[in-house]
């Protein structure tokens, strides 16, 4: 699979200096990592549950969780597991017609489902990517992310990957935050070959004090959201080679609300290409506020997102797209004969690129570019995402 994979190859062309490269489930784990994008969540009760897989691959959906969790009510986690038992089948049925199955993971309540689920599933196992792991702790973690091998040594599959949920009340509370942090940092460093990202549960951290941000509002609005965020980075994203990739929070809205204050889109991008009739879609849709809070993850150190409605897909894909400019940026930074350091000017003229202190950007901005291309020197926002809404 690769980002993009649904356009045809010609408008790719048109679009990407470099192209987005292809993976697997078995890439390397920090390839997978940076390349989940948009990780759209379904329950797991879904009726037609292997159509909508397939039909959200041809939309360019490259990672997926069913959820047993949240989503669905006490009452029906026993139906939801027959359900998926089934439409893993069904996927297997369907072969390799139609586009290939997003990675996909399955999203439990308790560490006795992962390796009873991993033998429900039976041959169709090879489909499952691991599993996501809630409410984790330094005292709960552990015994998930133990089931995720037994899962693994179960089935013979050469891994399963864990996506554990940081969304706890000690996380958010002053006095338990840094004791809190250091435990799950060391669960999920004895465990760090199957733990393929960090997600963050910011609905469940308002929940704590009430709070419902609006589609006016980022999480980074919310002042004791973003300062957990920032503290999770701290200790969980380190770019010294200790940092595991954290990703970006749900965004709640997908349909038009009353709005209070002005939209967050400017309107001369869509106006150069033609595409005010998007802008204003956009805006309708709240998909403006949405926006803003995927370029506020990518400045506060998460990577992919969280999402619940398939429109939000293409708009955090379109905006994972590494630009020509910093493509150059980074290039320029870490070439072999700059390694001692330095300082530059930008290949644009516009800005200092100084060796030392912009190299781990550099590194994972040429991660991002592996997974997501790189647009040619006139592309923008605007095309790439109207290219991906086009399909």
């Amino acid at each position: 699979m690769r980002h993009f994979g649904h356009i045809s190859p010609v408008v790719r062309r048109e679009l990407f200096y470099m192209e987005p490269a292809e993976f697997t489930a078995a890439s390397p784990a920090r390839l997978l990592a940076a390349a989940l994008g948009a990780t759209l969540y379904s329950p797991a009760t879904r009726p037609n549950l292997a159509a909508d897989i397939r039909k959200q691959a041809a939309r360019g959906v490259v990672s997926m969780v069913l959820c047993l969790e949240d989503s669905i009510s006490d009452g029906d986690v026993d139906g939801a597991e027959e359900n998926l038992v089934r439409q893993f089948a069904a996927l297997d049925e369907q072969g390799a017609d139609g586009p290939e199955s997003p990675l996909l993971f399955i999203r439990v309540r308790t560490p006795e489902q992962i390796p009873d689920l991993a033998r429900r599933l039976g041959g169709s196992v090879h489909r499952l990517a691991g599993f996501v792991l809630p409410k984790f702790t330094a005292s709960r973690g552990p015994a998930f992310l133990d089931a995720v091998a037994e899962a693994e040594a179960l089935t013979g599959l050469p891994r399963l990957y864990a996506m554990p949920v940081l969304e706890t009340p000690d996380l958010l509370h002053l006095e338990t935050r840094a004791e809190a942090l250091a435990g799950i940092s060391r669960a999920v460093n004895r465990y760090r070959e199957r733990v393929l990202a960090l997600r963050l549960g910011v609905t469940d951290f308002c929940s704590v004090y009430g709070l419902r941000r609006t589609p006016d509002m980022t999480a980074y609005d919310v002042q004791i959201v973003a300062g957990v965020i920032a503290d999770v980075v701290n200790v969980l994203s380190r770019a010294d080679g200790t940092g595991f990739t954290v990703t970006g929070p749900v965004w709640e809205y997908f349909r038009r609300q009353q709005r209070l204050f002005k939209p967050q889109l400017r309107r001369s991008p869509f106006l150069e290409e033609g595409a005010e009739e998007l802008r204003t879609t956009l805006i309708e849709h709240d998909l403006d506020g949405l926006l803003r809070e995927i370029e506020l993850d990518r400045a506060n150190g998460l990577l992919g997102k969280t999402c619940i409605h398939p429109a939000h897909v293409t708009p955090v894909h379109a905006l994972s797209v590494v630009s020509h400019e910093e493509f150059s940026d980074a290039q320029d930074i870490l070439r072999p004969e700059r390694t001692g350091g330095g300082v530059m000017r930008s290949a644009y003229t516009n800005k200092m690129n100084e060796v030392k202190p912009h190299r781990a950007w550099a590194e994972r901005t040429m991660l991002r570019a592996e997974v997501f291309g790189v647009a040619r020197e006139q592309v923008g926002f605007v095309d790439l995402l109207t290219a991906g809404l086009q399909v």
